[in-house]
């Protein structure tokens, strides 16, 4: 599998990077299978692991530390932290105290003795970012932690890490995790141009826009609709430009010889500002089915008719990831 450089980090890793929010309660329950499945995808040039403290509270990341044992050495391991991991509210976010604390319970569950990149998993509006960044800076110096980025950072918010990092002399986020997806364009004019302005790596995920781009007939799986209920609704207001998309994407696919997933994530690789799309197979099967878009370049023509289909920009997927900031949800901040 073809290799790119990873932002500033200097490090070599692979066009793919493999998600494993779906090894677990969350998607596979079968820890050997799952097993099987991050080894595989190692064994077929994947070198990029990406995980989160949150996914299945925390089982993820023991099945990938047992994946990697004595294997560690050959793989980039990234996991996040920052998303709610329970109701306690000082057990989320970007305070030195959750973060000293969970970097802790995340080494532990990986069975590593470091990190190789550590990301914020989203913006924390309660937490000044210089709080956060310092928290981080002490981890790295120590190291527990290699690099440090961010996941569903809005442009503006990128560029405000990366001042208050200059400001304090700090080590600065390395990457940025967002969510791309021929569906979900609108970053291509703010976060791309961002990233690459501050030599940043993007790895980015969801390429198949939560299974709408896999080509499977019946989008409303029992496993997603229960998950993300009116998501692939097809009577929805906001679907409908979608399934008019997907029409004419899978016609397109079928005139290139490419199966859906392959064209969609041949789309998401061939932006430059990417350095490695993470896929997230649940099954073996499916693994399978996402490694034949490797080293796959689509031709200008078919990226031409993309386009045309979904132009530059435009947003169908509406990204329901990033955090939301507290202007918009408390009256008291729009309101006098």
């Amino acid at each position: 599998m073809r290799r790119r450089i990873l932002g500033a980090t200097g490090w070599s890793v692979s066009e793919f990077a493999l998600g494993t929010m779906m090894f677990g309660a969350w998607g596979n329950p079968d820890h050997e299978g799952s097993i099987g499945i991050i080894r595989n995808a190692i064994d077929n040039g994947i070198n990029f692991l990406d995980t989160a403290d949150v996914y299945s509270l925390g089982e993820c990341e023991e099945i990938v530390g047992k994946a990697v044992a004595g294997r560690r050495e050959d793989v980039i391991l990234a996991t996040k932290f920052g998303l709610p991991f329970g109701d306690d509210p000082n057990m989320a976010g970007g305070s030195r105290r959750w973060i000293t604390r969970e970097v802790e319970n995340s080494l532990r569950r990986l069975g590593t003795d470091y990190i190789d990149l550590y990301q914020i998993h989203r913006f924390d509006y309660t937490t000044d970012i210089d709080e956060t960044l310092l928290a981080l800076d002490d981890l790295v110096r120590t190291g527990k932690v290699r690099a440090i980025g961010s996941s569903s950072f809005p442009a503006e918010l990128i560029v405000e890490a990366q001042w208050a990092a200059e400001r304090r002399g700090t080590h600065r986020f390395l990457t940025e995790q967002p969510r791309y997806s021929i569906f979900n364009r609108a970053l291509e004019g703010t976060i791309f141009p961002t990233v690459q302005k501050y030599g940043m790596g993007a790895l980015t995920y969801s390429p198949l826009n939560g299974g709408w781009l896999s080509g499977r007939p019946n989008l409303e799986s029992a496993h997603r609709a229960d998950r993300s209920p009116g998501f692939y609704d097809p009577e929805a207001d906001r679907n409908r430009a979608k399934l008019d998309a997907l029409a004419k994407l899978t016609a397109l696919a079928s005139e290139a010889g490419l199966t859906m997933p392959q064209l969609a994530i041949g789309f998401v690789g061939a932006h430059p500002a990417v350095t490695s799309v993470i896929i997230g197979p649940r099954t073996q099967e499916q693994l399978d089915g996402l490694l034949t878009a490797s080293d796959l370049d689509l031709s200008a023509d078919v990226l031409d008719r993309i386009d045309e289909i979904v132009p530059p920009g435009a947003d169908l997927a509406y990204d329901m990831y990033m955090a939301t900031p507290p202007a918009l949800t408390d009256k008291a901040l729009r309101r006098r």
